[in-house]
């Protein structure tokens, strides 16, 4: 009999989705507008803590381009981006022309290393190039070192865009991630925190950032009778039915983030006794992540040679879907040519961490197949 697949970060359901989608559909509202939408934005508001406006778009992604045509990137224009991240994160930077420039992790958040940021802003501006813009990832949900990197931008007067994609719920000192940049963008693709099956937003404290996201992701149509278009426009709205399930997936956003975090700590137990595991955890209690992957990192000196890769074969085995760390976009083909400033925490992180199966609906009997191959494998 064959065993059920194990995902890394299925959707999950909260029960109350059906009732919005249901909803529009007796409306007739199946456009990218509608009382979801506006629904949807102002629960977002209110879990951001009501003094950041949302735009609710198609994807992060287009989150991402947006912020970065609100901050005024032009084509020549260099931005400043996490090396360790997702491809989405560099992407938008390429569509408008610009120049991506790649900064290494630190070791305790994996996230953008405040002194190689730093380092980069100070020969890029030698150069005569002083970056446009900063864009830092809360990655797997952990917060960036926020007071040290927010105070570089400061410093050169360089607005950072929070890539908080996988980052919904996660807090520093108290204050949610998305809410300390002059943007930031959200996602919830299928397998985020919480899902509106693709969708994704944009968060400023500024309403008329928020009023011409809404206007770009509308195609960018000039107040007249006729079409009349001035600007380029995209067509980025998240749709009325889309939001409707977003608005059910916010009801159970807190109880999902339990459960991550659960997860995560099954997984610090799990691997308590072996040497040569490291379960990825907030470095101190100004960090609250929302636990969104768990992640382990294996030194294969201490594991008798057992790396990443043995341990993710093994899953594969057993029908458990797991997943290297982001491949840093420095080492990307498409990105390889550009600059790079930092050491090889990203380059190491990549090479021994695996990302762990940790939906917020895996079941007890899930955790008893993953603690099998773990016990096996390592032979405890």
């Amino acid at each position: 009999m064959n065993k059920s697949k194990i995902w890394l970060s299925s959707p999950h359901m909260g029960g109350n989705e059906q009732k919005y989608v249901q909803e529009a559909f007796d409306t007739n509202w199946v456009a990218p507008l509608g009382p979801n939408v506006s629904g949807f934005e102002q629960d977002l508001e209110n879990y951001l803590g009501g003094k950041h406006h949302v735009a609710a778009l198609s994807s992060g992604t287009a989150a991402l381009h947006l912020g970065l045509i609100l901050l005024d990137v032009q084509p020549g224009d260099e931005v400043i981006c996490q090396s360790m991240t997702f491809s989405a994160s560099a992407n938008p930077i390429a569509y408008l022309g610009a120049t991506p420039v790649f900064v290494d992790s630190e070791s305790e958040t994996w996230n953008i290393c405040p002194v190689a940021l730093e380092e980069a802003i100070i020969d890029r501006i030698s150069k005569g190039k002083k970056p446009k813009a900063i864009i830092a990832v809360h990655l797997y949900g952990m917060p960036f070192k926020v007071k040290e990197v927010m105070a570089v931008a400061e410093k050169y007067s360089i607005p950072v865009l929070e890539d908080s994609a996988e980052a919904l719920g996660s807090t520093f000192q108290g204050k949610n991630c998305g809410t300390f940049g002059q943007l930031a963008a959200l996602s919830f693709n299928g397998n985020k925190i919480i899902t509106t099956s693709g969708g994704g937003a944009l968060v400023s404290s500024q309403k008329e950032h928020k009023d011409k996201a809404v206007f770009l992701a509308t195609q960018a149509r000039d107040a007249a009778p006729h079409y009349q278009h001035s600007e380029i426009g995209y067509n980025y709205r998240l749709s009325n039915i889309c939001a409707g399930i977003g608005r059910g997936q916010m009801e159970v956003l807190d109880q999902h983030i339990a459960l991550r975090r659960k997860m995560h700590d099954f997984y610090v137990d799990l691997f308590k006794e072996v040497e040569g595991v490291t379960v990825f955890s907030e470095p101190n209690t100004d960090y609250f992540s929302n636990h969104w992957l768990s992640c382990i990192v294996i030194d294969p000196q201490k594991t008798n040679g057992i790396t990443r890769e043995t341990l993710r074969l093994a899953m594969e085995v057993e029908n458990i879907e797991c997943r290297p760390l982001w491949k840093p976009m420095h080492l990307q083909p498409i990105f390889e040519q550009y600059p790079y400033y930092g050491g090889k925490v990203a380059e190491n992180l990549f090479e021994n961490g695996l990302c762990l199966p940790s939906g917020s609906n895996l079941n007890a009997e899930d955790c008893a197949r993953i603690k099998a191959v773990v016990e096996t494998l390592f032979d405890f």
